[in-house]
């Protein structure tokens, strides 16, 4: 059998003003923003908890929301979410930042690491609270498009196969899934050797009871264990884009036995396996090729259509703002994206791809599709000056104080300078 057609006819189940595909912290920030502004949406999640990487995955960590010289400079949701998981998760968040930005200068960063699985919990509270609709277990399959306009989702559940009607679509998957498959132009990327889960043994149970902290139970355990920028990273190693069956299968499973030789040179009764990631631990497998790709080289750069500023999360000092143009293509009226899959090139991209800025990206996506719905106009063309007022007002820095702005504006990356990354794409 060389080929097969297959035909399917399908009827909108439900209009919505916006979906969102794609459950992670991005997906989540959109859809809560986006319901609280008055806008009916639906965000869909294939896996049954939302998250994502934060969750899912395990990289449970609010990195650095400051310049690493005490000032904060994300805030939003982020903020407010950061603070959440500290009340019934666990609390890790620095003395100094305890109650706030710190009075007194301090080079120590604002960090939280937390409980993935009640942060996910919390997050459904939010979603709830905002009237937003949420499908768990449910496949964004492919974007109903009408030309260049996206009219709708179809989906893959227990319930079948069936469409969604949508007037604006926010592709939050992380991978660009949605987008990809509506034929928009979208940019693969390449993923390290980076496998991680969390095992218990007789050792760490011990220091958890004589410590009465439940975290020192937990030890890591590991596949691959290359850092973010590929230091060490195996020459008989592919790095896989993830947007293959074969890729992911092959990362799995590679990752997956090396985790097994380590495990049998312990004894069998003396440890176990508490949690594996449920999901690929992919860094970065694509993003849209937006009307403007975020670089290194725009440090301390001011963007007329900023919709909001980020810091950079391994280094102090460096600062950034993420242009609205990172999120969507003029030539697609309704379709935006946030999170992982927003435009950025090399090291650029690692800034956008953490929790914060997704969190902050996904609010900005939100409201700038309710803006769009009520101007009636494409994303792109939304008057950027209300958008950004409405962004403060949901305590979200647009611009970053030049007085933020270090004498020696150097950007040094991992030991490299700007064009050293830019021209070999970190």
């Amino acid at each position: 059998m060389d080929t097969i057609t297959l035909t399917k006819k399908l009827t909108v189940k439900k209009e919505y003003d916006i979906i969102v595909c794609g459950g992670g912290v991005a997906g989540v920030a959109a859809a809560v923003t986006a319901a609280n502004a008055g806008c009916s949406v639906l965000l869909l999640e294939k896996s049954n908890i939302v998250g994502g990487l934060a969750t899912l995955g395990l990289v449970n960590l609010f990195v650095p929301m400051c310049n690493g010289r005490g000032k904060q400079i994300i805030f939003g949701l982020c903020e407010k979410w950061a603070r959440m998981s500290a009340k019934h998760g666990f609390s890790t968040i620095p003395e100094e930042w305890r109650e706030g930005e710190p009075k007194a200068y301090t080079e120590k960063r604002y960090t939280q690491r937390f409980s993935p699985y009640i942060f996910a919990f919390q997050l459904n509270e939010e979603i709830k609270a905002s009237g937003a609709d949420i499908l768990l277990d449910c496949m964004a399959c492919d974007p109903v498009m009408e030309g260049n306009l996206c009219r709708g989702v179809v989906t893959e559940s227990k319930s079948g196969t069936e469409l969604y009607g949508c007037k604006m679509l926010i592709d939050t998957t992380g991978d660009c899934d949605v987008l990809r498959r509506g034929g928009i132009p979208t940019v693969a990327g390449k993923n390290f050797y980076t496998y991680y889960g969390r095992l218990v043994t007789l050792e760490s149970c011990r220091a958890a009871i004589e410590s009465g902290d439940i975290r020192k139970a937990f030890v890591s355990v590991k596949g691959g264990g290359i850092n973010l920028f590929g230091d060490n990273q195996p020459e008989d190693v592919p790095q896989w884009s993830g947007l293959t069956a074969e890729e992911v299968t092959d990362y799995l499973l590679r990752n997956q036995q090396v985790m097994l030789e380590g495990l049998k040179t312990s004894a069998p009764f003396s440890r176990e396996i508490a949690t594996l990631p449920l999901m690929p631990q992919f860094r970065t497998t694509a993003h849209i090729r937006g009307d403007y790709s975020l670089k290194v080289s725009d440090a301390y750069r001011h963007f007329e259509d900023s919709i909001c500023a980020i810091n950079d999360f391994e280094h102090r000092d460096h600062l950034f703002e993420v242009p609205l143009r990172t999120l969507c293509r003029r030539d697609y009226p309704n379709v935006l994206v946030a999170g992982r899959s927003a435009d950025g090139t090399g090291y650029g991209w690692d800034l956008l791809r953490v929790i914060p800025p997704a969190i902050l990206t996904g609010q900005a996506a939100a409201h700038a599709a309710c803006m769009a719905l009520r101007q009636r106009t494409a994303v792109a063309n939304v008057d950027i000056k209300k958008l950004q007022t409405v962004l403060e007002n949901d305590n979200i820095m647009i611009h970053f104080p030049d007085a933020y702005m270090p004498e020696d504006r150097t950007v040094v990356i991992h030991g490299k300078n700007t064009a050293e990354i830019e021209g070999g794409h970190m």
